[in-house]
């Protein structure tokens, strides 16, 4: 028997046998494209803020590790980490000063081991921030990059003779001036992280060893911080002024940027299973859209969905069928991070049942769902009364910025605090013991007054609580392939109503989201109810398999 007729013969026998199984050889194949993080709730934990186990004010990995069982109760599957790596902390961590060690403030890098190995023992995948566009310039990098301008190190950062117009994404000048050299280094962040030097192939290679350590360490993947803002192609044209306002349109998406997305995929790809996720800076799904492939990220961060600064049910529904026209692979969904208001606040007015409702969109809709810390007991912005309460960077930098325009301390509080990233970012509310069950002593950013009502251990027992539904919902979501593979066979708005149907292997389940007035809904015949009930009241669902 020739190879070729062996070969046809082989494939007639596994296409009797899928027939004998009653398998679609189309559905078959569509199955091998299944991921782990297709099938994963992510959390999202804001390291400094999660749980403190000594008392210092900050969460630590030996306090994260002990909540590893709540984590995996609560039905997550995957652990986004915010940076833990050694940093002055100008703005929590996003400045890097060394990319091999784990600063001691959230512990060691055996505490960082062990909690990583707790975390798979429960079927948790982690992911790590890594921050790739700038450095601190307490980074080893730096400080010889400003000795001289022949220096090894020089080329690794951006210096100049004479400033562009570009500006800084905290306000202000994106050029600082160091007396060593003369020379201004560019940052497109603050004074203190200077951005790297993308077009540097020895700046690549260096970021390369940096992805293999964590890989060969056993990270599931990263998490890349404003990956499209790398400058790749150096100092360009000045940025446009329209309206007074500087548009960023030189200084990010930089022609190489795609390239060295592709040296990052291809490195994280000498490693099984493994998951990257971006942070793409913008809010546009065109410019979203083209940084999602196979040879560039899995997923970038669906801000166009999950940035909407005031609810709408016809806006969201909007950007759920932007994603699905738009996104190649799964979109993802999310209504909070360290970067935005509280997600009860800013879309839900304080309610918890929409807030509830709206948890129930991203874990039935098609997307890669990600819950921020807090979200799953419904916990509320915190807000500087006064400038010594405020801790972010973003929010300080703009406060002072409008101290230096004329204005008095209560305008430019109001002005700090429109930009203050500190909303969403108080120490979770474990329980109603002093300092929320977060520490024992203190906390480097003041805690919600309302942790004595809010909290874990209160909600626990409350049979209808918002972290009781949120239970419930990853548990279905976790249980269903059809939430986690589906396509969708519609995806309607009738008023306030969102619904859609997914479908994958002969299963359906449907989801009826109620943002608007009360409404009973008929059901078809032999219609199963998972969650809800079929009379809807505002902000309430139904969810049921067909």
């Amino acid at each position: 028997m020739d190879n070729n007729t062996m070969k046809s013969n082989t494939l007639n026998y596994i296409f009797i046998f899928l027939i004998i199984l009653n398998i679609n050889p189309a559905i078959a194949q569509k199955t091998t494209d299944q991921k782990w993080w297709k099938e994963s709730v992510f959390y999202q934990i804001y390291m400094p803020s999660y749980a403190d186990s000594n008392g210092d004010g900050y969460g630590d990995f030996k306090g994260m590790t002990k909540k590893l069982d709540y984590l995996k109760e609560l039905g997550i599957k995957g652990i986004w980490l915010t940076p833990f790596l050694t940093s002055p902390k100008v703005d929590n961590g996003y400045d890097i000063a060394n990319y091999y060690e784990v600063d001691p403030t959230y512990g060691t890098k055996a505490d960082f081991d062990i909690f990583l190995n707790e975390a798979h023992k429960r079927g948790i995948k982690v992911i790590i921030d890594m921050v790739l566009n700038h450095t601190s310039t307490d980074c080893k990098w730096f400080q010889e990059s400003r000795k001289s301008k022949d220096n090894p190190y020089r080329d690794y950062y951006i210096w100049k003779d004479e400033p562009n117009n570009w500006e800084s994404f905290f306000g202000g000048t994106a050029w600082e001036k160091d007396a060593a050299t003369n020379q201004y280094y560019y940052h497109k962040f603050d004074k203190r992280m200077a951005d790297l030097n993308w077009s540097n192939p020895k700046v690549v290679a260096e970021v390369q060893k940096i992805l293999r350590f964590w890989l060969d360490a056993g990270v599931d993947g990263f998490r890349l911080d404003v990956i499209n803002f790398l400058t790749t192609n150096g100092i360009t044209k000045d940025n446009p002024i329209k309206n007074g306002q500087q548009e960023h349109l030189n200084d990010i998406d930089q022609e190489g940027v795609k390239d060295a997305m592709k040296i990052i995929k291809s490195t994280v790809n000498e490693y099984d299973n493994r998951f990257i996720v971006g942070e793409i800076g913008s809010d546009k799904i065109e410019v979203l859209k083209q940084y999602q492939s196979q040879d560039l990220l899995d997923v970038v961060f669906n801000f166009n969905f999950g940035s909407i600064k005031e609810f709408s049910a016809q806006r969201i529904f909007d950007e759920l069928q932007s994603m699905e026209k738009n996104m190649s692979n799964y979109p993802t969904l999310f209504f909070g991070s360290h970067d935005m208001p509280r997600m009860i606040d800013r879309l839900a007015d304080g309610n918890k049942d929409r807030a509830t409702a709206l948890a129930a969109l991203i874990l039935t809709a098609k997307g890669v769902p990600f819950i921020y810390y807090g979200e799953e007991i419904g916990m509320h912005n915190i807000i500087a009364q006064n400038i010594n309460e405020m801790v972010d960077i973003q929010g300080k930098t703009h406060y002072q910025l409008a101290i230096a325009q004329g204005k008095n301390d209560k305008e430019a509080l109001l002005e700090g605090n429109e930009h203050n990233r500190d909303k969403s970012r108080s120490p979770m509310q474990w329980n109603a013991e002093a300092f929320a069950g977060f520490s024992t002593e203190k906390t480097w950013i003041k805690i919600n007054p309302d942790y004595k009502e809010i909290n874990v251990t209160a909600l626990k027992i409350q049979k209808k609580s918002i972290l009781n539904s949120y239970k419930k919902l990853t548990a279905l979501r976790n249980k269903e392939k059809v939430l986690q593979y589906g396509s969708y066979d519609n995806l309607e708005l009738n008023g306030d109503q969102i619904s859609f149907t997914r479908s994958f292997e002969n299963e359906k389940i449907t989801v009826v989201i109620n943002f608007g007035i009360k409404k009973v809904i008929t059901l078809p015949k032999d219609a199963k109810i998972l969650l809800g009930q079929k009379e809807l009241k505002p902000n309430s669902y139904i969810i049921y398999k067909n």
